[in-house]
């Protein structure tokens, strides 16, 4: 395997996880496998420093990262996050992971992402604003509604965009509201936004649950990670008949096999901004929310979440990535192994990219859908998207992440090879 990239990866970084995952669709590629090393390598890796004045006078410095991994199919896509283990290596592979993820959809975007190192819960909302703008300020220079489109991310919200906007909008002097995507609505954002991703999870999860016949009604489901989108995703489920049985975030794991109600859930994570102090549950201790009795599992935190250890004791039968990267390669091969049918981040979490798109459409025209012709078009995206992936996993026998993948990188290759290389 080829690991020549801007940083030599580590066993099971995100990097590599991406690569191992690249490796395995290539003998699916046909004459296209002779541009594979595209896919290796991303086109362009700004790292910036940020430096900021808090609000006691001093100052302090950030790292903060912009990759665009491929730009062949149209511009560059993705979110920034702010965490405090973010790196390059790590955006690296986010950024690879939307552009097969905007392929696998059929969007007319390249894959991006951004990030800074950094707790935000340490810093003041002033403080906050302040490294912000000083960010975009730094990444201005290879951003814009056509070249690269920033989104919100973990640690990231509304807010976060409307301040990058308006500081790329200063910069360039005039308002360019299709900066940046998952901007308030009264700013250019659009309707159906804030739940699109857990509504992607939701809708491929449905059709994934009916081609193995399990029944949505009654269904167990375990969620580990309770922000936008796996809070939105358990209340599409639950609506639909299903059981939250186990929640995990970073204040704790709880169980009730009888289920959570979802109201008093969303209470308590909009009061707390987390799941422990929700009281008709019992507390477990964090390992054991992988040995759960469920039927579908929604890892919806951070990257590397299911090891191959842990997929050897999961009791589910359907995994629902909501997360980037969640599972390492041979965890894939356990499950698969055990007849546990994974949904890859690469299609099941498209929705909140779905409809950012629809949003940067709606600002280009200033023209704005209604939010049920927003669920109608991201329903049928999705659905579409998933049975392709479906037809060519079973042409081809392989996983529905290496189905993905290789749908993905054949329109991703064709472009490459359509477009030439220059000069």
């Amino acid at each position: 395997m080829s690991n020549l990239s801007y940083v030599t990866p580590h066993a099971d970084s995100p990097w590599q996880t991406y690569l191992s995952q690249v490796d395995r669709v290539l003998p699916y590629l046909g004459s296209l496998a002779k541009w594979g090393e595209t896919l290796k390598r991303p086109k362009r890796a700004l790292i910036v420093d940020v430096p900021i004045e808090l609000d006691n006078g001093t100052v302090r410095h950030f790292e903060g990262y912009r990759v665009q991994h491929n730009l062949s199919r149209g511009p560059g896509k993705g979110g920034v996050r702010y965490h405090p283990d973010v790196t390059l290596e790590e955006v690296m592979a986010l950024s690879a992971w939307m552009t097969i993820k905007c392929a696998g959809v059929g969007l007319p975007y390249g894959g991006a992402k951004g990030g800074i190192r950094v707790d935000p819960k340490a810093l003041s909302m002033k403080e906050l604003e302040r490294m912000t703008r000083r960010y975009t300020s730094e990444i201005g220079i290879i951003i814009g509604p056509q070249r690269d489109i920033p989104a919100p991310d973990v640690n990231t919200n509304g807010q976060i965009m409307a301040w990058m906007m308006d500081t790329y909008s200063m910069n360039t002097g005039s308002t360019a509201t299709g900066v940046v995507t998952g901007k308030p609505i009264h700013l250019g954002g659009s309707l159906g936004r804030v739940k699109a991703t857990g509504r992607g999870v939701f809708v491929t999860g449905r059709e994934a649950a009916r081609r193995i016949n399990l029944n949505l009604d009654g269904a167990r489901i375990a969620v580990q990670g309770m922000g936008n989108v796996g809070s939105s995703a358990a209340e599409l489920f639950v609506q639909a008949g299903a059981k939250l049985v186990a929640v995990q975030d970073h204040t704790g794991t709880l169980v009730n096999p009888n289920g959570f109600d979802m109201a008093d859930t969303m209470e308590v994570l909009k009061r707390d901004g987390g799941i422990a102090n929700y009281k008709n549950a019992e507390r477990i201790d964090n390992e054991a929310f992988w040995d759960v009795d469920c039927d579908i599992l929604i890892p919806a935190a951070l990257e590397g979440q299911i090891t191959a250890a842990r997929a050897n004791r999961l009791k589910a039968k359907l995994v629902l990535e909501g997360a980037n990267g969640p599972t390492l390669p041979d965890a894939d091969d356990v499950m698969h192994d055990r007849g546990i049918l994974v949904v890859p981040d690469v299609i099941c979490n498209a929705g909140g990219v779905t409809v950012s798109y629809f949003e940067w459409v709606q600002d280009f025209s200033s023209f704005f859908w209604s939010e049920d012709e927003i669920n109608v078009r991201l329903d049928k995206i999705m659905v579409d998207a998933l049975r392709h992936i479906y037809e060519t996993s079973e042409k081809h026998k392989i996983t529905l992440r290496t189905a993905t993948f290789a749908v993905a990188c054949e329109r991703i290759l064709i472009a490459r090879e359509e477009r030439g290389l220059y000069p």
